[in-house]
């Protein structure tokens, strides 16, 4: 538990050390005999990202009393999860076609579907390849967030260009396709670190809240912009015909901006900006806002079961940056 009385200047060095053990691991764990698929899976992962899922579980990890003594295991978990996300990136291109990823041709544009679906499929691998080595529960938290998912891209294709997308139906999209991986992460990082079962159940719900406030945030980023900005072509979603947060809000009381959505506004680019205008409407974007803000207010209130530290006050410092950004 000594790392709870850590100061706030050697938490920052605590965890610097902590993710740069991330960064090797993932590093590592990229090559391939088969020299495409390191070379796109380091093209994805190298030196890109901003590596909040690793920064979550690590602080978290610390926060519940982590030492140096399972710091291995935490850094594996964080590995772990990372190349899950890096892997459903690379699958998430090939299913919106996306030419862009972080501001340069994503993995898909530049080396085609099947190669870059074979190395989406080889960072799953790698990542269950570290959790083999962990007790069952770990494991189990892992494969039920892969599930997760799974479903939820299945859902979100299933909504893709639907303008009757309720707002309980994007929440369950997002709930298992982004709030997943950081609930478990949550979970792990409080396991691994001793912590009881109700602070591990209460950190799963750190992490949900966070992983939902953040998507919402990205979802209001993605019609505001600018594309120098975000990393990809502004309206993207829209284009795509997934019902983000701005889309589903947006259309409960506008018939002709659901007829827009249903008919493919990306058809037409009169049509697509005319219906980008919409979702821009000041009162969307407001209580949008006020959708993320309420959960980063359920996360601070989450906090406030872990003991005092530097630590947790990093963890409240990075969920506000995160969730709170602004272009």
């Amino acid at each position: 538990m000594a790392s709870l009385f850590a100061s706030s200047s050697n938490a920052a060095g605590v965890l610097e050390a902590d993710l740069t053990a991330v960064e090797e691991r993932l590093s590592a764990l990229l090559d391939s005999n088969e020299s495409q698929i390191g070379e796109i899976c380091h093209y994805l992962v190298d030196g890109s990202g901003k590596r909040l899922r690793p920064t979550f579980i690590m602080l978290v990890y610390r926060a519940c009393g982590g030492d140096d003594g399972a710091r291995r295991d935490a850094v594996d978990a964080a590995t772990a999860l990372e190349l899950i996300h890096s892997a459903t990136l690379l699958h998430d291109d090939i299913i919106d076609a996306g030419v862009l990823r972080r501001g340069r041709p994503s993995a898909y544009a530049r080396y085609g579907m099947a190669p870059t679906l074979v190395a989406g499929d080889y960072l799953f691998c790698r990542a269950f390849e570290i959790c083999g080595r962990f007790d069952e529960p770990l494991v189990l938290t892992a494969a039920r967030a892969c599930i997760q998912l799974t479903e939820g891209e299945a859902m979100e294709g299933r909504l893709r260009f639907n303008a009757g997308a309720s707002l309980d139906d994007y929440l369950a999209v997002i709930t298992r396709k982004t709030a997943s991986l950081f609930a478990a992460g949550g979970k792990v990082a409080a396991d691994l670190a001793g912590a009881p079962p109700t602070l591990g159940d209460a950190m799963s719900r750190l992490g949900n809240a966070v992983g939902l406030a953040f998507q919402m945030v990205d979802d209001l980023l993605d019609i505001l912009g600018p594309e120098e900005k975000i990393g990809k072509p502004v309206g993207s979603d829209l284009r795509a015909g997934i019902p983000s947060l701005p889309m589903v809000l947006a259309a409960e009381h506008n018939p002709g901006l659901r007829a827009m959505f249903r008919n493919g506004a990306s058809h037409d680019d009169a049509v697509f900006r005319r219906a980008l205008d919409l979702l821009r409407a000041p009162e969307v974007i407001e209580r949008a806002r006020a959708m993320a803000a309420d959960q980063v207010q359920r996360a601070r209130a989450l906090l406030a079961e872990l003991p005092p530290s530097a630590y947790r006050d990093r963890l409240s410092i990075v969920i506000d940056e995160q969730v709170r950004r602004e272009v």
